[in-house]
């Protein structure tokens, strides 16, 4: 018998409908710091890149903050950021049902994020229960997508090769990860009139379509000797 594929999910626009909130804590508190920043942009340009980056890219185009500011900068949004995920946060349409859907398949949370923020996610829609406590942050762990080593590492911890792994991204810079990491990969595209699903990846529009393909996926594998 083929034993279960190991899933390794992306949180915020994955798992959770996380991304307009944080577009718009981030266009509330950037640029009260000197970053002109919209909401407009992040799901433009930045979608699942890592706060860091986002930061120091801003800081090329307009004003260079020191340490301690970027620090105040991003404890405020972190907070802030955490408050509308608590009263607001919801899954992504279908998910829930998909995960009982694959209860028999090991699964972990593999975020950009940090660790606090996934376990707030998770707790506040109800699907903490899918994942107990294997969460992946690449805060924790120290290698962000779209570097591939945040997928590997997860995969290792869970005990799982890559080639038995499926990642499950809404992202660019996660599928660009997964794909590397000589993972399969299921990109979850809920914008396909702005995005392509780059080569390699089996494109989905909408949550209910997971269940069906990771069978597919499973049963075309080949049990490992």
């Amino acid at each position: 018998m083929t034993p279960p594929l190991c899933l390794l999910f992306d949180s915020d626009g994955t798992l959770v409908d996380s991304e307009i909130l944080l577009a718009q804590v981030m266009a509330e508190v950037l640029p009260r710091f000197g970053l002109p920043f919209t909401a407009h942009q992040y799901m433009e340009e930045f979608r699942g890149v890592r706060f860091l980056t986002i930061v120091l890219t801003l800081e090329q185009r307009h004003a260079t903050l020191d340490e301690q500011r970027r620090q105040q900068m991003e404890s405020e949004m972190r907070a802030l950021m955490e408050a509308r995920m608590r009263a607001e946060l919801l899954p992504i349409d279908g998910m829930p049902k998909a995960l009982g859907a694959l209860a028999a398949h090991p699964k972990a949370v593999v975020s950009n994020g940090p660790e606090g923020k996934i376990r707030c996610a998770m707790e506040s829609t109800g699907l903490a229960p899918h994942f107990g406590d294997r969460l992946f942050s690449a805060y924790t762990l120290g290698v962000w997508k779209p570097d591939p080593g945040l997928y590997r590492q997860a995969a290792e911890a869970m005990g799982h090769p890559p080639e038995r792994c499926v990642v499950i991204d809404d992202a660019a810079v996660g599928v660009a990860a997964g794909l590397e990491a000589g993972m399969r990969v299921i990109h979850l595209n809920r914008l396909p009139d702005e995005e392509v699903t780059p080569p390699g990846a089996i494109g989905i529009r909408h949550a209910s379509e997971l269940p069906g393909v990771v069978a597919r996926l499973a049963a075309a594998t080949h049990p490992l000797c």
